[in-house]
């Protein structure tokens, strides 16, 4: 199984983590020109599934230190496979809501708001789990953080007085995403052991963990997407057969979604090893600075917005990457 042992390898997976998990949003953005984010959604956990499939049957199964994919999975107990299974759900709830705040709102205010906000209660909740790092560094970056969020929320006020009004269900929308996505991590970091070479019986490794956790998102899909397809947040009801009418290039944009969002996830819970889960955690959540950048730079999404806006949102960058810097202090 693949590994890492060095704590500023894990640093660079997570900062790797950060660009998979902040600019998967650009896929949804693609495919909304022509598609609807609830059809969008079915191929994006088609992505995640598939990748969390491939990275245990590959870097979860070579090496001859800890347990390979297979053999994990088969030892593992019922009360482990149903903690990640669970937080497959947990995530799949916020993530749709996570979906539907950006066919609303934007990235660059879905991402900073809702998982701005998962990423200040998530390190807490993941800290209390499994207390590693310094807590005045770490606590202190998740504060500079937290008063970032605020100034991308009073930015989007600011916005909302020039143009075209965005329904306040967007920011509803991404904070009740945040709170949900605070916990997800939490459940599937329970059912693993962080000692990787030699794995405590009945516990999994990143990628046997990860493997249960994409099908918690699958198998809940059924569940909450149908709901979000007949009672949308925007828009008129939309039947399923219109997911069979798309076409190949349609459907892939949505898989590449779901395999960049994989790719980070896979190696965030890799890092957790050596970083512990609320440094990884917190790191991989500063995913939101990622997504805001692409919605202002790229999808102009702040267009015509008024000045004092655009410097709260400088001043908001100034202080993730600040808050940021701490959290990656805390674990050293």
């Amino acid at each position: 199984m693949f590994f890492v042992e060095n704590y500023a390898v894990a640093v660079f997976f997570c900062v790797v983590t950060m660009l998979c998990w902040g600019s998967w949003g650009n896929t949804q953005k693609l495919a909304g020109k022509t598609w609807r984010y609830e059809l969008f959604y079915w191929d994006y956990v088609i992505g995640v599934l598939l990748f969390a499939i491939v990275s245990g049957l590959t870097l979860g199964s070579v090496g001859e230190q800890g347990r390979s994919f297979l053999p994990d999975l088969r030892q593992a107990s019922a009360g482990n496979l149903g903690s990640a299974f669970l937080g497959g759900i947990v995530f799949n709830a916020a993530n749709i809501l996570l979906s539907a705040a950006i066919s609303i709102a934007g990235m660059s205010v879905a991402f900073p708001v809702g998982i701005g906000l998962a990423l200040v209660l998530g390190v807490v909740v993941n800290y209390v789990g499994d207390p590693k790092g310094n807590p005045a560094l770490l606590f202190g970056g998740v504060a500079l953080i937290g008063v970032a969020i605020l100034m991308n929320a009073y930015a989007y006020k600011l916005k909302e007085t020039v143009g075209k009004k965005v329904p306040v269900k967007g920011i509803v929308l991404s904070v009740v995403c945040g709170v949900l996505m605070a916990f997800f991590y939490r459940f599937v970091a329970a059912s693993m052991d962080m000692n990787f070479v030699a794995p405590a019986a009945g516990k999994m490794t990143p990628y046997s963990a990860f493997f249960v956790f994409a099908c918690g998102i699958f198998a809940s899909t059924f569940v909450f997407n149908t709901i979000a397809m007949k009672k949308p947040v925007a828009g008129a009801p939309v039947r399923i057969g219109a997911y069979f009418r798309g076409g190949l290039p349609i459907h892939f944009v949505g898989i590449l979604g779901g395999l960049i969002w994989g790719l980070g996830n896979a190696i965030n819970l890799v890092a957790a090893g050596k970083a512990g889960p609320a440094i990884s955690y917190g790191l991989g959540q500063g995913a939101t600075l990622v997504a805001a950048l692409w919605g202002i730079l790229i999808w102009k999404e702040f267009k015509g917005a008024p000045k004092l806006a655009h410097r709260l949102n400088l001043a908001m960058f100034a202080l993730f990457v600040a808050g940021l810097a701490l959290i990656i202090r805390a674990g050293m």
